[in-house]
């Protein structure tokens, strides 16, 4: 053996200059290299102007998706510093924009509150951009520099005079770092939306060059805009929005919410503007809030006839809450590099204390609203217990044997959850060929019978009664809502296989609607998706081919010259049960053949709104949704 291949010394240490780190490991900085990181980079440059805004210096930003695939955003800011840093000897803009850790974040007295990733934002997207051009709009002059991948082409030079101030930079992303370089409108229209919100007073403008469309977001209600905004899908129980703002020991609180006829809590967190998805200690102290104001309201009202002898739980005073926790932060400690939990303890006994005293004086101020509140929150709490007694009897059925799995579940005999599969398959016949067609080995299949009941319109103890869904909770593995265990998940991917028509739509939304609802994160951990069974098979002799949409089916008659119909046969599939267990395999089902959509959930507000328009008791919103949409519709089976 020779022993100096295995030397580890100084020369095995490499060290990364300048930008080098972030294009090793991008994910470290971003996320990741697909849709998400994409996106996040317009986030990291639309935050420093955020900054801006909170600092009082900035009230338009504008956000434009270019026809060369380039994004551009462009503030009225006081526009990064162009004079000479005194400890690099260069332009103190190329030190902002290529030096990691560089930026006026660090000393409060320039931003006492910051939303970018101190001083890590830009220099990320020009180190991951192949192009990035930045114009400063400062002391009457236009300063301009660029960069391919954070390396400056040239000096900050000046190349025009103006009167305007603030920052403009465009930037293209690196097509050798990224899997995917194309900009979605809708996402970046959910991100910019939300933070106007976050932000009253500040215009946020939204243009994408290739279809002109334009968006303008603008509300002075703030947070409470969305409130409102969240809660158009559903009926609200109380018409007035509790809200209210302070600031303690530096620490800016600004919270709005209001209880509505549905069954789900909505709460939304941000700490300086930033989606804390995870929550953390800021909505930790909102919920301890809202339980405590409840349970003492309710103990010391005597004129409220209620049964006391029930134990009401947080769950349960969250029922149909609709909220939004905002808080700024002098020193933020956030929880990953994407920041997707708060994790600064003085926070949670602020938001704490203030939520209290607000919302009991809220409730005694105001009893018939109070009425309304409590009255929902006991029905909550009674069906609570009536699904907590139907899963100790269950559990207690199952008892003797703790491996139980539904009868009709297929099950895979690989145990190592990375590798395998669960197919919740929509039809008997089609139930059939998927089992006969899979690979056993790592593949299981749930045939459904019927239709899951629609979980945005029960409460969980008639959710938990449907059969459907015990056969699915059983199956996964995980169990729900705070009995949600992920250790416990038995298949690294669930993938819902339904029909290509309108019934195997309902049922696909109703399954999305469930995971959303009652195992959320299984969705944010990557672990649903959906299958893309064929539309379509075109035969010309002995040659068959499979295509997945009505473009693809053109493109192949084209190509191969079959525009006369009577020199090939095209079969379209309605259902699966149309297909063979062979055929199933090799084209909804073959990791190496098929295609699946992984589902995400980048913006949860968007995502609750889309379910309780499409699934929730309101008519209006969802006859709206229709007929808005009704003309993107293609394959409709009636």
């Amino acid at each position: 053996m020779n022993n100096s291949a295995f030397d580890y010394n100084a020369n095995s240490i490499k060290i990364l200059k300048g930008l080098e780190a972030v294009r090793k490991r991008p994910a470290m900085y971003i996320g990741n290299t697909h849709t998400e990181g994409l996106h996040h980079l317009v986030y990291e440059v639309v935050d420093n102007s955020i900054d801006e805004a909170l600092a009082g210096y900035c009230t338009q930003i504008d956000v434009s998706i270019n026809d060369d695939g380039s994004v551009s955003v462009t503030d009225n800011g006081r526009g990064i510093p162009v004079d000479i840093h005194p400890e690099t000897g260069k332009s103190a803009l190329e030190v902002v924009m290529t030096v990691l850790h560089a930026g006026g974040k660090f000393e409060k007295k320039e931003y006492e509150i910051s939303a970018g990733l101190h001083g890590v934002g830009v220099s990320v997207v020009n180190a991951l951009s192949e192009l990035l051009e930045v114009e400063v709009y400062k002391n009457g002059n236009v300063y301009y520099q660029a960069y391919q991948q954070g390396i400056p082409i040239e000096d900050v030079k000046i190349i025009g005079k103006t009167d305007s101030k603030g920052t403009k930079v465009r930037f293209k992303p690196d097509p050798g770092v990224f899997e995917i370089t194309n900009f979605s409108f809708d996402v970046l229209a959910n991100r910019m939306r939300e933070m106007a919100f976050l932000n009253k007073g500040v215009h946020i403008n939204l243009v994408e060059d290739s279809t002109q469309k334009v968006y303008n977001f603008f509300y002075e209600g703030g947070i409470v805009s969305f409130v409102e905004f969240l809660n158009t899908t559903r009926k609200a129980i109380h018409p007035e929005i509790i809200s209210f703002e302070k600031k303690i020991n530096g620490i800016g609180v600004d919270v709005a919410f209001q209880y509505n006829d549905s069954y789900m809590e909505n709460l939304f967190s941000f700490a300086n503007t930033v989606n804390t998805h995870e929550g953390g200690t800021h909505l930790t102290g909102f919920k301890t809030a809202i339980t405590r104001a409840i349970t003492e309201y309710i103990k010391n009202a005597a004129h409220l006839k209620v049964d006391k002898e029930l134990k009401i739980q947080g769950d349960d005073t969250r029922e149909g809450l609709v909220a939004i926790i905002s808080v700024k932060v002098p020193e933020p400690q956030f929880e990953g590099q994407t920041k997707g939990k708060l994790g600064n303890s003085e926070v949670k006994d602020i938001v704490a204390d203030i939520t209290f005293e607000k919302f009991a004086a809220f409730l005694e101020e105001n009893p018939n609203s109070a009425r309304a509140i409590v009255d929902k929150i006991m029905l909550a709490t009674q069906a609570r217990e009536a699904a907590r007694k139907a899963r100790e009897i269950t559990r207690r059925k199952n008892a003797l044997d703790s491996l139980s799995l539904p009868g009709k579940l297929a099950d895979c005999s690989e145990r190592r959850t990375e590798l395998t599969e669960l197919f919740y398959v929509g039809g008997d016949s089609a139930g059939g060929s998927a089992k006969q067609g899979r690979n056993r080995f790592f593949q299981a299949i749930l045939p459904l019978r019927g239709k899951i009941i629609n979980v945005e319109k029960q409460r969980i103890d008639r959710v938990l009664k449907n059969e459907e869904v015990q056969t699915l909770i059983s199956a996964i593995g995980t169990n729900i809502k705070d009995e949600f265990k992920m250790d416990k998940l038995r298949y690294g991917k669930v993938v819902i296989m339904t029909d290509a028509d309108v019934d195997g739509a309902h049922i696909r939304t109703l399954l999305l609607t469930f995971f959303y609802r009652y195992m959320p994160d299984l969705i944010r951990n990557g672990h649903v998706f959906i299958a893309q069974p064929p539309l379509y098979k075109v035969k010309s002799g002995k040659t068959e081919t499979y295509v997945y949409s009505d473009d693809e089916r053109d493109s192949l008659l084209q190509k191969m010259d079959l525009k006369d119909k009577s020199n090939c046969s095209l079969q379209r599939y309605k259902g699966l049960g149309e297909m063979n267990a062979e055929q199933l395999w090799d084209t909804t089902m073959d990791p190496e053949k098929r295609t699946i959509l992984k589902v995400s959930m980048d913006h949860g507000f968007e995502a609750d709104q889309m379910f309780s328009t499409l699934m929730g008791e309101e008519v209006e919103p969802r006859k709206a949704f229709i007929q808005e949409h009704a003309k993107k519709v293609k394959n409709l089976d009636i």
